[in-house]
């Protein structure tokens, strides 16, 4: 074969696999965004996730049936929590072993893993609405909650006697942990007694660990996938989250 027409052929090549790459992008981009719009649709999301599907060629996992790792983004996820909702700020999910059906219309991934992310705020809206009754007379309320540094919460205690409420809160460092569907806030240790304009009031643990401490019960994340771990962080809590056999998709 001549010089030249090797170099015929190596530009034909070359065409061809622009060509071909081109159109690997284009149906990974069109799948991405039918798989965004499905997933939205099945799970009643506000917003519509982000759909990363990963690994080069795509047009050969499709022909092999199974794609090998998509990653999932949802902002501002609404998840159950009981009779109420809790709002998650970020959720990603990475899905390996992702097998769809003959037609499409579903896809399952083998396994996930991933993260998720609460704000202080969303949190303490499990913590009792109403003061709770302490000895002498007096009530307590969680009113604040913020990072105690060392992978602990700080959690506020606003304290009252007699309609009048002490001019600062107390504070307490919680542990944070999680236990089934339920994130639970328990506090390391409880003062003995607080000074409340001049009198003493003891603490009794028992009573004030109904002010202190609280559960969070999240059990509708999308997917199927579960809380695996939680801890505090800066602006909130991190929770890491996992399953096996998560239907994408249908």
């Amino acid at each position: 074969m001549s010089k030249r027409a090797i170099r015929i052929l190596l530009i034909v090549v070359v065409i061809l696999g622009g060509l071909f790459v081109a159109a690997d992008r284009l149906a990974v981009n069109f799948a991405e965004s039918e798989a965004a719009d499905k997933m939205r649709t099945s799970e009643g999301l506000s917003e519509t996730p982000d759909v990363s599907i990963k690994g080069f060629p795509f047009l050969t996992q499709v022909m092999g049936g199974e794609l090998d790792d998509v990653e999932v983004g949802i902002k501002n996820y609404d998840a159950k929590s009981g009779s109420d909702s809790i709002r998650i700020a970020d959720l990603t999910a990475h899905m390996k072993g992702v097998e769809f059906s003959g037609d499409y219309s579903s896809a399952t991934a083998a396994t996930a893993t991933g993260t998720a992310h609460v704000t202080y705020d969303e949190l303490l809206k499990a913590s009792r609405s109403e003061p709770v009754e302490l000895p002498l007379g007096a009530t307590g309320k969680v009113i604040g909650l913020s990072d105690g540094g060392n992978g602990k919460i700080k959690v506020a205690v606003e304290v009252s006697k007699g309609g009048v409420k002490l001019p600062k809160p107390v504070y307490v460092l919680s542990t944070v942990r999680v236990e089934g569907d339920n994130i639970k806030v328990h506090a390391d240790q409880i003062p003995k007694s607080i000074d409340v304009l001049g009198v003493s009031i003891p603490l009794p643990e028992g009573t004030a660990r109904n002010v202190t401490d609280f559960d969070q019960k999240i059990d509708d994340l999308p997917a199927g996938i579960k809380l695996e771990k939680v801890e505090a962080a800066p602006d909130g809590v991190d929770m890491s989250v996992t399953g096996s056999d998560v239907r994408l998709a249908g």
